[in-house]
């Protein structure tokens, strides 16, 4: 199992924009010292505790003040973007993470963002739009000579020298194309399953363990429709994780710190609004009024000392089946950095070698 982190990024909302930028940039640099193996930067446009409406902007100082880490977008909104125009960006990215970027894309999840991009999200038209738009990315850079790619939403060209001149010249370092991560949301994953038809690396949220079985399932009709099968190597599961030299320490970090503030004011809050609560409970009869910060943090966080961490980590991974990537779910501890970076360290030195002995078809047995 692989390490990494994914950051939306989250920031309280009375956070200095450039103070939560410093954060994010100074959480990437501890990943790369510690060993960590990836990061993901989200991207959102009308949510104030998830501010960063650029990924790129934070990934490219990021790439230079890292070594090993690999990065990217988690993910790159396609709706909002034309097709060219990011395949630019990403391309100049790969260039300068020197071949370190991770392409991740989603289809957007956000109704603000919806109405700040006049975008009918309840209709579910972003995913087509996504789909749309990364195949016209991916012809752009697999394109050798001049010609027209038409979509259903966008027209992209690869046009011919001019005046001998102008022409196109951008494709990534990486070949055919950086890694595409692809996140899922809703249970049964759409998106997911057309992950698994083409291949890209899945990535699930933070939620319940049905939740994240209807995802794998999803990911391996894809694949069994395109003639492959899925590799749970390539699985990447998001998960609120603080590790800490006391359980008390842990709790009061957690539950009654940065973490808990923001799943009470914030997820939460989405969850009981879009009436997707029931992917927080271990139990379907627990009322949505029980289901509070002390219940996610008992049921669904992987808080504690670092043998109650590996316990309950091991524990997640049997019930999923396996997985090749635990990504931390990232918050700001802008004001207690001593112990968030501790938290990050204890994962990597102390919880994660507890857990050599875990193999992805062994647990798929045990789980079955």
């Amino acid at each position: 199992m692989e390490l990494g982190l994914f950051a939306m990024p989250s920031h309280p909302p009375e956070r200095d924009l450039r103070e939560g930028f410093e954060f994010d940039l100074e959480v990437l640099r501890w990943l790369d010292e510690l060993g960590y193996q990836e990061a993901w930067v989200g991207e959102h446009h009308a949510a104030p505790w998830e501010p960063l409406s650029a990924p790129d902007l934070l990934l490219s100082v990021a790439f230079r003040e890292t070594r090993r880490l690999r990065m990217g977008p988690g993910g790159f909104l396609l709706p909002f973007h034309h097709p060219a125009e990011l395949a630019n960006r990403t391309a100049t990215l790969d260039h300068l993470s020197q071949g370190r970027l991770n392409f991740g894309v989603a289809a957007s999840s956000l109704p603000g963002d919806w109405v700040m991009f006049d975008i009918d999200g309840k209709s579910g038209i972003q995913r087509d739009m996504m789909w749309d738009s990364l195949d016209l990315i991916l012809k752009l850079w697999a394109a050798e000579e001049p010609a027209r790619f038409e979509g259903k939403f966008w027209n992209v060209a690869w046009p011919p020298e001019l005046h001998g001149i102008f022409k196109p010249h951008l494709k990534p370092v990486q070949k055919p194309h950086p890694p595409i991560g692809v996140a899922g949301l809703s249970p049964n994953s759409d998106t997911l399953r057309i992950a698994g038809e083409r291949g890209f690396w899945p990535m699930s949220l933070n939620l319940n363990a049905s939740y994240l079985k209807s995802h794998w399932g999803a990911v391996e009709a894809g694949a069994a429709k395109a003639g492959r099968k899925a590799n749970r190597a390539d699985w990447r599961i998001v998960r609120e994780i603080f590790v800490a030299d006391t359980e008390e320490e842990a709790w009061r970090l957690t539950v009654n710190g940065p973490m808990g503030r923001m799943i009470d004011e914030y997820a939460l809050h989405i969850g009981r609004t879009f009436g997707s609560m029931k992917f927080q409970k271990h139990d379907e009869s627990v009322a949505d009024s029980d289901v509070n910060v002390e219940y996610v943090a008992k049921h669904n966080w992987l808080i504690g000392t670092p043998a109650t961490v590996a316990e309950k980590l091991e524990r997640l991974y049997h019930a999923a089946g396996g997985f090749g990537t635990l990504l931390v779910y990232g918050f700001d501890y802008a004001d207690h950095r001593e112990a968030w970076r501790h938290s990050l360290e204890l994962l990597a030195k102390e919880v994660m070698p507890r857990l050599k002995h875990l193999d992805a078809g062994a647990a798929k047995v045990a789980a079955e």
